[in-house]
């Protein structure tokens, strides 16, 4: 048969008080190890599976601000690039304005004396690509040729030299003949023939002829190598749209596929924004490269814009370049807007972070200063309950003695 120790009444109630007491200090020493007051959905199912939650979400969201940091470093890189295009059309502009200071004489004397043609003759010519002409009669002498020819230039661009014999040029304009003949009727010596156009531009001719040794022409050149600085600057223009990218992504070029930004700000994806980019190479600008065929209709036929020989031309396309301009700063206006809003969304991101975090620990999370005081205090009651549990053995004790 089994035997059982029999304990008095203040024993039992005494050894309970200890048991409680260790079991306490247990739950004490693990909450001081862990740091946690829940660590598990059986210390708590309400906090724990909370707090879990909380924890879910601030981990989603800081997942999403790698995705914010990327837009805002593409949104920088647009405007950057904004910024150095946008240099480059300022840049740009200073050619126009020094290509219509640039300007362009025609001047000589003839080599032979004028004579009145047999018959009547017209006399073809071109100002600054302009096309006119002049009628000379059979009968005309030199002051009523210079007269017919300064009606037909549309200002007095010829007059007669000290013998009074030979014409004079001086013109602040390209002069171009339409042929040969037209050079020699005044006396000024031919021009060789010219299929190709190579030698001069802004005539629309279908054979052009170079211009007579009589005669200098200034400016055109100077005109056309800022023509050409120009072209260069839009070729500039377009390796740098096409290097403004960030991860992939280019918001400045006139890819399609490239050419647009979504920044997803919560874990839904039902908030985000998307950015459109802008197409800002000369094309999207508007902007047209010049050639080497100035027309009659150069003002309003970009293609055959020639070499800023017409300050018309050189007009037209400063007038190009303002509009770009103002296209640049409407489009670095909106990015800015747009890195605002999501500057502001990754710092709500942040700070909400912050606020899930703290939830999620405030249910779960121990109190280590006061699990430290429970622990002492803990300490404290297990040795009085030692103390007490010897004080309630102490009767037995006594019996124990009578009985010796």
């Amino acid at each position: 048969m089994a035997s059982s120790v029999t304990l008095s009444a203040a024993t039992r109630q005494n050894l309970l008080s200890l048991q409680d007491t260790s079991a306490l200090t247990s739950l004490t020493q693990n909450r001081l190890a862990t740091g946690k007051k829940v660590s598990s959905a059986l210390d708590n199912p309400i906090n724990f599976f909370t707090s879990q939650a909380l924890s879910s979400r601030s981990g989603d969201l800081g997942g999403l601000l790698d995705g914010i940091s990327n837009g805002i470093q593409t949104i920088q890189a647009a405007n950057t690039g904004l910024t150095s295009i946008q240099k480059l059309t300022d840049q740009a502009k200073s050619i126009t304005s020094q290509a219509l200071a640039t300007q362009i004489t025609t001047n000589g004397t003839a080599s032979t004396a004028f004579a009145a043609p047999a018959s009547a003759a017209t006399v073809s010519l071109y100002i600054n690509g302009a096309a006119t002409s002049a009628s000379i009669a059979s009968t005309d002498t030199i002051d009523t040729a210079i007269a017919a020819l300064n009606t037909a230039a549309g200002s007095s661009i010829f007059s007669k030299d000290t013998t009074g014999t030979k014409l004079v040029l001086n013109a602040s304009s390209d002069v171009e003949f339409a042929a040969s003949t037209d050079q020699t009727a005044l006396g000024f010596s031919a021009g060789a023939a010219d299929s190709a156009g190579g030698d001069y531009y802004g005539a629309n001719l279908d054979k052009n002829v170079q211009q007579s040794a009589d005669l200098v022409v200034t400016g055109v050149e100077t005109r056309k190598a800022l023509s050409e600085q120009y072209n260069a600057l839009l070729t500039q223009i377009d390796q740098l749209a096409k290097d403004a990218s960030f991860n992939g992504v280019n918001l400045l070029s006139s890819d399609a596929d490239t050419n647009k930004l979504n920044i997803q700000f919560n874990e839904k994806g039902t908030s985000s924004i998307d950015i459109q980019g802008v197409d800002v190479t000369s094309a999207g600008l508007d902007l047209t490269s010049l050639n080497g065929d100035s027309t009659t209709a150069a003002s309003t036929n970009k293609s055959n814009r020639g070499n800023f020989l017409l300050d018309a031309d050189i007009k037209a396309t400063a007038k190009e370049l303002s509009s770009a301009t103002d296209t640049l700063r409407s489009k670095a206006s909106t990015f800015g807007s747009n890195l605002s809003v999501v500057q502001n969304r990754q710092d709500f991101s942040k700070n909400l972070i912050n606020v899930l975090d703290t939830g999620a620990a405030n249910l779960t999370d121990a109190d280590l200063n006061e699990e430290a005081a429970n622990s002492q205090a803990l300490t404290t009651r297990q040795s009085l309950g030692i103390s007490a549990l010897s004080l309630a053995n102490q009767a037995q004790q006594g019996v124990l003695q009578l009985l010796r």
